[in-house]
Parts: C-alpha cells; structure tokens; sequence
C-alpha cells in the first residue's frame, strides 16, 4: 500500500523548499560533506545493498558491485574532485562594440528536484542523478520503483541514516505515489524507464512548465561483422554476452537487443555464442548464482508470450527453458524471427537475443535506420569504412565500437537518449549540468555612453548600427570617435 498522500507531500515538499532558500545546500561545504557521507553509504552499507539486489532481482554480489557499488563510488569520487571546478563562474566573452564590459556564466542550483528511478538498477539509477543534485547544490526527493521493494526500502534507510533529511528524501509507494508526486511543481525532474510512463510524466510536468530529463530504453542493435581473427571473435562474443545475459539478465536499457550479422557468418557466430554461453554459466544456467532472475511475474509473462508468439519458437537455436516458479528464464538464442513479432518490435528487456540475417553487413545501416533511433549501436567491426558510415549515417544516443555498455560507466561522457529512447543527459559533470543553471551576469561601469543607442532615430545612426553589427571592431571604433556626441 502506498503510505503518503498529498498533505504528507506538501508538508515534505515545504521542508525541502525551506531548505533550499535557506541557502545552506548553496555552500561548498555541504555539498562536499554530503557527497562524503554518501561514499560512507555504499563502502560501509555495501552488503546491505548487495542483499537487497539479491533479494529482488537475483544478482550475484559480484555482479552488484560491477554495475551499482563500484560505479557509484566512483563517480562520488569524480565529484569530489571536480566540485570546485564545476561550481566555479566561467568568464565568457562579449562584443568589443560592449567595451567596456565583462560577462560570466554562474551556475546556480535549480531547486527542488525530483528523481524518479528504475527497478533494474534501483541504486545506481537513483543515487547517480543524486550525486549530481547534490553537487550542483538542490534538494531533492527520489521516488524509486515499487517493483524492487527490498531495494526501495534499504535506500529509503540508508539516505535517511546518512544524508541531510531536511534536504534529501526518500518517498516510496506504488503507481498512485507516483502520479501524485508528478502533480507537485518541482524546478526538475529526471524520470528513467519507459516510455509510456514518461509520457504521463511529461503531460503532468507539462501543467507546472517543469522541465524533464526523460532516461527510456529502445532496441539497441548490435552488429557483428565477420571478424577474421579467432581472438577476435572471442573476444567479441564475450563482450556481447556480457553485455545482454550477464548484465542484469538483459533488463537494461542498454543491453544488446538484437544482433544483426551476414547469413554466412550466422552459423559460426551460433557455435561460439553456445559455447560461451556455457562457459559463463554452465551446463545448467538454472543453477548458476551469476544470471539474475525475472524482476516479477507479470514481466516473466510478458518474456514468455513473446516466445510464444506464431514462428518465434520455431527460431530457437538455444535455450526457451523457463521456470515461473523462479523466475528464471535459459539465455536464448534465436535466428530470424519474424520481423514484425513482438520481439523484434518491443523491447525485450530479458534474457532472449535475436539474431538477425542480412546479405551484406553493410545493409545493417538501412534495416537500423528503417527503425526508431536507439539508445545505443554496437558494432564489432574492424571495418573502418563501415565505422565510417555508422558514424555519419546512424543517429543514437551513444555508438560504441567492439565493446558494449562501457559507456555507460565513464563519468567523463554524457549518458542520454535521442527520439523515443529519451532527452536530456546525465553522467559526471553532466550531472551537474542537468540539475543546474548558467545564469548570465553582466558588469558594465557609466565611464563610456554610446550616444546612437537612443532616439531620436536618424540615417547617421542607422549607419553605425550596421558597421557595428557587420564589422565590431569598426563598431568600437565609431564609439570611441563619437561616445561624446549628443
């Protein structure tokens, strides 16, 4: 059952306000200290993280760290040492026809701010946003997921036991918590998950002119080329595979949805996703600690109707098993299903993976631009020309060549979609720049007047308007000579 309602948001919200205008999340000093106990979150409270992920999704402790802990402390880390940096006005430069004049960009926090996260990573999708809330000066409320309850409340604890409550807070509850914390006039919100929901989101922030960062998902396609070297096609398949069923059992955003490769390389490219397959988690994947599990019911269901849809299942090379019980489903493999089937129009955000065939890998840039942009491209490909055209051709959130996901981890690159897989972006000092705004501020003395900027109007101002606006320096030249004249 959801445990607030509207007054308890409104008294909640209030205290986050007067905190906000009392200027304390403003110093450098708290924001450093509350980046700090942050990092004392998830070094001293990683096992109480790693047993939540276990508990909702599944995952190994190992796979935790890798893609929650680990990363978040490093970009806690990567904020500490650039707080001072980002914080800092830039000069910026003006017209010489302004002289004499200077001009700076100041960033200032934007308020109060709303973080909405996913299930699937539930502390690194809240708590990354909140590093740059935090570090841009705002205060903040996270709504996370409902669908990972363990998760949810150990975050709520945490941040309550760790960080300043009268600016940091958690709000859990379901579907209804969430429509209603939407309704609220916030300075910003960051929304991550699907589209449909960040619609609703998007005509309630609409009501109050509330400005969105929308984190959604997508089909994200890789091409596999037909890599000569046996290293090479080693060392690719294991980057695809950990990339869709060793990364949260493919529920990510941006984990490899389908691949797209020539049909004569498809038969080889089968043999070797087999035999890593077994490798990763072994001759029975159900017993293996190291695939999550299905988040629910209600999307294991989904999973299984979109196997079970006419001709999907015919094209199964590997894997189908499923457990409801468990919510397990086998890593499975499946070689052209039809194109217009569920699973190659949805997103499978599961542990399936299409194989898609083409004639000539280049026809990879035609069948991926025929669909809706995606939130990244992967392309194993020593192929430069190809490289070439992907990069001029393809439009996507990110593109990244023979690997996948690491993207996603480098504080020093913007994370963020484009079309239907999202706007906005975060990561690093982008975080920063997400939840802040550059307020122009301009000085200027009375020692110099332009005495053509004031009507009376006449052909001879009119003239200097031209020259300074075509030709500055001439501009600044013409008020020199006649700053003096009436």
């Amino acid at each position: 059952m959801d445990s607030y309602n509207d007054s308890v948001y409104e008294k909640e919200i209030k205290e986050l306000k007067e905190t906000f205008n009392s200027g304390k999340t403003k110093e450098e000093s708290w924001r450093r200290n509350q980046l700090k106990n942050l990092l004392s979150l998830l070094v001293e409270k990683e096992e109480d993280i790693f047993t939540a992920l276990k508990q909702d999704l599944g995952k190994h402790y190992v796979e935790s760290f890798r893609d929650e802990v680990g990363p978040l402390i490093k970009s806690v880390n990567y904020a500490l040492k650039g707080l001072k940096k980002w914080m800092s006005s830039k000069k910026a430069d003006l017209p010489l026809a302004a002289f004499p004049a200077t001009a700076e960009l100041v960033p200032e926090p934007l308020g109060t701010v709303l973080i909405i996260s996913s299930w699937n990573f539930p502390f690194g999708l809240s708590l990354e946003p909140l590093i740059g809330a935090i570090a841009a000066g705002n205060t903040v409320v996270i709504k996370p997921s409902e669908l990972a309850p363990a998760s949810s409340s150990v975050l709520a604890e945490l941040i309550d036991t760790y960080l300043d409550r009268e600016a940091i807070k958690v709000i859990q509850g379901g579907v209804s918590v969430g429509e209603q914390l939407v309704q609220q006039k916030w300075d910003k919100i960051l929304f991550t998950g699907s589209a449909a929901v960040a619609r609703k989101v998007m005509t309630a922030a609409a009501k109050n002119l509330t400005p969105v960062v929308l984190e959604l998902g997508g089909k994200c396609p890789a091409i596999v080329d037909s890599l000569s070297s046996s290293w090479d096609i080693q060392m690719a398949i294991k980057r695809i595979l950990a990339a869709k069923f060793g990364t949260c059992a493919g529920q990510a955003c941006i984990a490899i949805d389908y691949i797209l490769v020539e049909k004569k390389f498809s038969s080889t490219l089968v043999e070797h996703l087999k035999a890593v397959i077994q490798s990763m988690f072994g001759d029975n994947p159900k017993e293996s600690s190291s695939i999550a599990r299905i988040i629910n019911k209600s999307h294991f269901t989904r999973l299984r109707n979109l196997l079970n849809e006419p001709m999907v299942e015919a094209s199964i090379v590997h894997g189908g098993s499923l457990d409801e019980d468990n919510l397990f489903i086998e890593p499975t493999l499946l070689v052209d299903p039809p194109l217009k089937a569920g699973i190659m129009t949805e997103e499978i955000f599961g542990p399936l993976l299409p194989i898609i065939t083409l004639e000539k890998i280049e026809d990879s840039i035609d069948f991926i631009k025929s669909r809706p942009r995606a939130l990244a491209v992967y392309a194993f490909t020593k192929n430069e020309m190809l490289k070439k055209k992907l990069s001029s051709d393809v439009s996507s959130g990110s593109l990244v060549f023979n690997d996948a996901i690491i993207q996603y981890v480098a504080d020093s690159l913007p994370f963020g979609g484009i079309g239907e897989c999202g706007f906005g972006r975060y990561h690093g000092k982008f975080s920063f720049d997400a939840f802040s705004h550059e307020k122009t501020v301009v000085r200027r003395n009375y020692l110099v007047d332009f005495w053509f900027r004031y009507p009376p109007w006449n052909q001879q101002k009119m003239q200097i308007f031209k020259s300074a606006y075509r030709f500055d320096y001439l501009g600044v030249v013409l008020v020199v000579l006649g700053f003096n004249k009436s």
